[in-house]
């Protein structure tokens, strides 16, 4: 089984510095330099197309614009790319959750995948009118997800739980092809809900040896009901042609922070209920010291930015061995991004791809491998030479 990549659409702005937002993140430090328009978003969606990204993953909350219409928009401008859409079960009803991908799996010709979002934030929920505590979201979560899917697969639900109720619901229209299920969470209350309804176990991009422990876990809860997941990692990406390169990159993306930003950004991270947050917390403390938390992971990005706070950072090769190693754990889904994420989808793709479908480990998803030989151009590099005359007879 080759690995699949995903690239990230940064509905909340993108730069060429680190960008902020979300888990308690004020709203006001998400915009970037680049405004999240179609055209620009566009962009973004078509390189990574044509680079060989799968999907593209499209963050949800009230720090960026809404996933389900600049998902839509786009897919009238890509011909391939699927959008990985962020949604928050319990904003809508299950019904029009499962009416609404139905729709969009048509419309895009089945171009939809689903990221479960439960909301990590109270304060943030209880904006949109949700005011259930975290694990009661968790527990709305498994029964909306347990409407949804047998929605889909053409039941006429009734269905009266703790905080969900439908009567005599249908679909008209099944989708076609049922979209995957996307989930994250390390909580006690997410890790049952995750193994029963997902078929993509996401986790940030932690060490190898935590992303191990977890995999070990999540993949023996579900024996225990019965399924087999795939397993996904979120991580930001800075790859460049030497080590050097990357390295000051990432320093450069951090010296112009104030230390009072990112004591600012850190105290909203740390109210955060997240325990994916809190994890991400722990690999920095709060400080620029000691930042790479393992062979080329970097922990910088979580000192001024909620959510995934790590990013591989190396030469095309080193990243390459990375990515090699999270799969050796069982990863085969990597979900990427970078600043910015037009020039960042271009180092990736056309840097380290190429190296693991050398290795076996890739191919792109149009099924037609771009040749690995040289091509010569002719006198490309070369002082071109001026033609010598035939000497003219003279009479």
């Amino acid at each position: 089984m080759t690995l699949t990549f995903h690239w990230f659409l940064p509905t909340n702005g993108d730069s060429r510095d680190i960008v902020g937002g979300g888990h308690g993140v004020p709203t006001g430090a998400a915009g970037g330099a680049r405004p999240a328009s179609v055209a620009y978003l566009g962009q973004i969606a078509r390189t990574a197309e044509q680079l060989g990204f799968v999907g593209a993953l499209t963050p949800t909350g009230a720090w960026c614009e809404d996933a389900w219409l600049t998902t839509a928009m786009l897919s009238e401008v890509t011909e391939r790319l699927k959008f990985l859409v962020a949604f928050r079960p319990g904003l809508l009803s299950p019904t029009l959750a499962a009416q609404m991908a139905s729709t969009f799996q048509r419309m895009s010709k089945g171009r939809l995948l689903l990221n479960v979002v439960t909301g990590g934030e109270s304060q943030e929920q209880r904006a949109y009118g949700d005011f259930l505590d975290k694990d009661a979201r968790y527990a709305r979560a498994d029964e909306f997800l347990h409407v949804v899917h047998s929605l889909w697969r053409g039941e006429t639900v009734d269905h009266t739980g703790t905080h969900l109720r439908v009567e005599q619901a249908r679909l008209h229209r099944l989708p076609d092809p049922v979209p995957p299920v996307y989930f994250g969470g390390s909580s006690a209350a997410a890790l049952p809900v995750a193994v029963r309804h997902s078929d993509v176990y996401l986790t940030w991009g932690e060490p190898p040896a935590q992303v191990a422990e977890k995999v070990g876990r999540v993949r023996a809860l579900a024996a225990e009901v019965g399924r087999e997941l795939r397993f996904g990692i979120r991580l930001h990406v800075i790859a460049r042609d030497t080590a050097d390169e990357a390295w000051a990159q990432a320093r450069r993306l951090l010296d112009g922070i104030a230390e009072a930003d990112i004591r600012a950004v850190q105290d909203g991270l740390r109210r955060s209920e997240s325990e994916g947050q809190r994890r991400m917390l722990d690999l920095h403390g709060g400080s620029r010291d000691s930042l790479e938390v393992a062979p080329n992971l970097w922990a910088g990005v979580g000192l001024v930015r909620g959510g995934a706070g790590t990013a591989l950072v190396g030469s095309h090769t080193e990243i390459a061995d990375r990515i090699a190693e999270y799969h050796a754990l069982g990863i085969d889904e990597f979900v990427l991004s970078g600043y910015p994420h037009l020039e960042e989808a271009y180092w990736f793709g056309e840097g380290v791809l190429p190296i693991l479908r050398d290795r076996g480990l890739w191919r792109h998803p149009d099924g037609t491998p771009e040749s690995t030989e040289h091509v010569n151009v002719p006198f490309a590099g070369v002082a071109p030479q001026r033609a010598v005359p035939e000497p003219v007879a003279t009479r």
